[in-house]
């Protein structure tokens, strides 16, 4: 179809072409967020997370953003499958027209992804890199540039190098962790710049950045900083209270929690942003499934509790894995440690200071090869692309997670070949530990043990 011919089959154009359908999220995203707000007015945001994250969090995670369904009167959000709904007439539409711009079930997750975050509602995804993309469309053009942190998941490197410099977007990854952190973000930023990203806890070396000597940083230069707080979630650390301007989630990770349901989010409280970013979504139909946001709205509801003993057994497995360098371990990787290069920062980052999340990673003394053993011997643990599941899990990200990235990126920031994830459950952590310490027995049968080492400096 070409642009001069009216697109009302697809509910884009009124039949006179005469300005927007009022069916199918017409009027532009604008009118489509009036629409849903007056349809689904929700309850002011549950606070308290940004304090405690195991006292007013809890009631957050389970109330905040949450009533009863206005038609049904059910305390559980309805799964709505419907693609389209009825309008009474053209002049009156329902607050919903096409599950691709909208659906009852994504708008109820919403609405408490950005209650917890004392936002508006949030804008959700099929996936955390569709969210990314959609962030990325809303924000970028040909010309622009984006400065990245080095170390962050290879499906973001892969997005940014293969498909967005392919559309004219420039891009420069910086060491955004330690001290020098905020200083090569500004040194990195240009005129062109629009948007800084950043992934804090890293995937998967756990190096930390400063997420408000960054903000300063790009406030002061008028650009964008997104934060991709998949690790932590809004339960451990609250990027937008530190002066981040957005957050990113795959929310198929630790918020679902399950590995039931892909998704992905983005919140921030800048609502002229909100509505380019739904204006996005509208145009490239990226939009979460009803089942997926129904059963990631489950999972939201025990995420404080879940992080709590994901982040105690993380703690416990990184110290003991701490306990065998020499031993077949040469680093371990986990902000909780003492001798974490970051450590005063978790503590005075993440919320409370006592919890750092439940991914873990470490290096196998003996390289791929002792690596590939040890992930072959593991009987509880589950060799997957994959974290914040109840069930403990591992990757070995070289070649699986990052296997995209240039090998020469990996290793600067510290993606060895011998490098393994952990994502710690909630089974009983001595469980754990004994499945890692007859894999690593196993591993080094024929690995030359290491003579020393020291947690990983990154």
């Amino acid at each position: 179809m070409s642009g001069s011919q009216n697109g009302c089959c697809n509910g884009e154009s009124s039949p006179q072409g005469g300005g927007a359908r009022v069916f199918e999220g017409g009027g532009g995203a604008a009118a489509e967020s009036k629409r849903l707000a007056s349809a689904h007015p929700s309850p002011p945001p549950a606070r308290g997370l940004a304090t405690s994250p195991f006292g007013g969090g809890l009631t957050a995670a389970v109330r905040g953003g949450r009533s009863a369904d206005p038609w049904s009167r059910a305390l559980v959000t309805p799964l709505v499958q419907s693609t389209t709904y009825v309008g009474e007439s053209l002049e009156s539409p329902p607050p919903h027209a096409y599950s691709r711009v909208s659906n009852p079930t994504v708008s109820s997750l919403e609405a408490r992804l950005g209650a917890i975050e004392d936002c508006p509602p949030a804008v959700c995804f099929g996936t955390g890199l569709a969210a990314e993309t959609a962030l990325f469309l809303a924000t970028l053009k040909a010309g622009d540039h984006i400065v990245l942190g080095e170390a962050i998941y290879g499906g973001t490197v892969r997005l940014v190098r293969e498909l967005f410099a392919g559309l004219g977007v420039a891009y420069t990854f910086v060491d955004t962790a330690g001290e020098d952190g905020p200083r090569n973000v500004a040194a990195a930023i240009v005129p062109e710049t629009r948007l800084v990203f950043i992934e804090t806890p890293a995937n998967p070396t756990l190096s930390l950045t400063d997420i408000e000597a960054v903000a300063r940083v790009t406030k002061r230069a008028g650009v964008l900083l997104a934060v991709d707080n998949t690790f932590l979630t809004p339960v451990l650390s609250r990027p937008l209270d530190l002066g981040a301007d957005i957050c990113v989630y795959s929310t198929t990770k630790h918020i679902e929690g399950h590995s039931s349901a892909m998704g992905g989010s983005i919140t921030t409280r800048d609502e002229g942003l909100l509505t380019k970013i739904r204006w996005v979504r509208k145009c490239i139909g990226n939009i979460q499934a009803p089942f997926n946001a129904y059963l990631t709205e489950r999972g939201l509801a025990t995420l404080p509790l879940r992080l709590r003993e994901h982040s105690r057994n993380a703690q416990r497995v990184a110290e003991w894995l701490a306990s065998r360098i020499g031993e077949g371990v040469s680093c371990v990787h986990y902000p909780g440690l003492p001798d974490h290069p970051q450590h005063e920062l978790a503590l005075r980052q993440h919320v409370g200071g006592e919890f750092h999340g439940g991914v873990v990673s470490f290096e196998v003394a003996g390289g791929y090869d002792a690596a590939r053993r040890l992930l072959a011997n593991l009987r509880l643990c589950s060799l997957v692309e994959h974290v914040g599941s109840v069930e403990t899990l591992v990757t070995h990200s070289a070649s699986m997670t990052h296997a995209d990235v240039p090998r020469e990126h990996r290793l600067r920031v510290g993606i060895t070949d011998g490098l393994v994830r952990i994502s710690v459950g909630l089974e009983d952590p001595a469980d754990v530990i004994a499945d890692l310490e007859q894999g690593l027995d196993a591993a080094c049968g024929t690995a030359e043990k290491a003579e020393g080492g020291v947690a990983c400096r990154v």
